[in-house]
């Protein structure tokens, strides 16, 4: 796709400083520009980059000033970062074709029930009683079980399996390999010491705008439903456990991990490898960092926590200097 910086400024609301005719046909990192790409520079630390990029088009923050000459012609912008965020949003539905095609390699039933312009690729299976939404996308090799509900605009990428009975709304992705409906980790204690399995007889529901990276798992619930709030978004090779509740556009970084029955606050920021024990409340707009360990509640909102068990972020790094301390003495 060819973009040129006049289009660019009507696009983004910014302006033009340079050749408004200037094209790009790929993007680029600002350190790697070579003619005919696009780059982006938000980050001061970059800014050497700026004057030797060889990149056509750069946008750029608005109160930019050159303190050299730039190659570039120049796309200011209120804020660069969320700017490039929304042309590669507006790239990426540009290059999708909502087309219907339901290949005869894929199985479904009479009772399955497709919207319009459904995509449904080889080897795919969808259950009875299933219903599909517009426009969703479903590639091939996908397992959808029965009583599935899907919503519009939808993806699902090779090797993702939903279990029967699972509600998923407009608009999610899921990535490769993931696993929807699953059943949960429930096991009884037995007098001889062995385990008895319990049976899940709940369902997962998933928000609308929610996105599940590659090889997560979402359990259904034991009674009820685990649900996913709207906007969440859950990176690869997360476990989240039965009939817990994620909160509304809250976001978790790889491996990080969810015990049964916990209910996560709204707008809730975990990091890579966090661990949540199970039946606790976590309050909204709360942060964990990497590797943190959460064994109690947190009733108290906008906490940014470390450690294991985590506490208060900045209580963590004056320990720390204690203990490092003491390690040196």
């Amino acid at each position: 796709m060819e973009l040129s910086a006049k289009f660019l400024a009507q696009l983004l609301k910014g302006t033009v400083d340079g050749d408004e005719n200037a094209t790009a046909t790929k993007f680029a990192k600002i350190e790697h520009g070579k003619p005919g790409t696009l780059a982006f520079f938000a980050n001061p630390k970059y800014e050497e980059f700026v004057y030797t990029s060889d990149a056509s088009i750069l946008i750029v923050n608005k109160d930019f000033a050159p303190k050299q000459p730039v190659k570039a012609t120049l796309v200011r912008v209120d804020d660069a970062y969320s700017s490039v965020a929304e042309l590669l949003k507006y790239v990426t539905d540009k290059k999708k074709k909502a087309r219907r095609h339901r290949s005869l390699r894929a199985r479904w039933f009479c009772t399955t029930k497709f919207g319009k312009k459904v995509y449904v690729g080889a080897f795919s299976f969808v259950g009875h009683h299933t219903k599909v939404g517009d426009r969703t996308v479903i590639y091939e090799r996908v397992y959808i079980g029965d009583d599935v509900t899907i919503g519009k605009d939808c993806i699902l990428y090779p090797g993702v399996v939903v279990y029967p009975g699972t509600v998923i709304g407009d608009r999610v992705i899921l990535h490769a390999g993931c696993i929807i409906g699953g059943d949960g980790f429930g096991n009884a204690p037995q007098p001889d010491g062995s385990w008895e399995k319990i049976e899940h007889l709940g369902n997962v529901v998933i928000g609308n705008d929610v996105e599940v990276g590659c090889n997560s798992t979402i359990d259904r619930a034991q009674m009820e439903s685990t649900v996913i709030g709207n906007g969440v978004r859950i990176d690869n090779l997360c476990m989240i456990a039965h009939n817990v509740v994620i909160g509304d556009h809250t976001v978790m970084a790889a491996q990080t991990g969810i015990a049964g029955s916990t209910e996560v606050g709204k707008y809730c920021i975990f990091a890579g490898q966090v661990g949540i024990a199970g039946h606790l409340k976590i309050a909204d707009h709360t942060t964990i960092c990497a590797q943190g360990g959460v064994i109690g509640h947190i009733r108290k909102e906008g906490q940014v926590l470390v450690g294991s068990p985590v506490i208060d972020a900045k209580q963590y790094m004056k320990a720390y200097a204690l203990f490092k301390k003491a390690a040196e003495e």
